[in-house]
């Protein structure tokens, strides 16, 4: 099994597009990209990369296993 390494927010972006997410859009202090009637709120780190921590509580929240997400991207 590979492992998840830390992601640009490009590269989530891009990643959650490939799901179906559409966006980002702006709320409020953070970015959310959408998808039927989940929502997920896209951290704005200012440039830098997203942590590993951060990046598996996203793809739980969008109910995407970690072998799904290394497989697509």
């Amino acid at each position: 099994m590979s492992k998840l390494c830390p992601i640009s927010f490009f590269k989530l972006v891009n990643g959650f597009k490939k799901f179906g997410y559409i966006g980002p859009y702006s709320g409020g202090k953070h970015l959310y990209m959408i998808k039927g009637n989940k929502r997920i709120t896209i951290p704005n780190l200012h440039r830098q990369n997203i942590s590993v921590d951060l990046l598996k509580r996203l793809l739980k929240r969008a109910a995407i296993s970690r072998e799904e997400w290394i497989n697509k991207i």
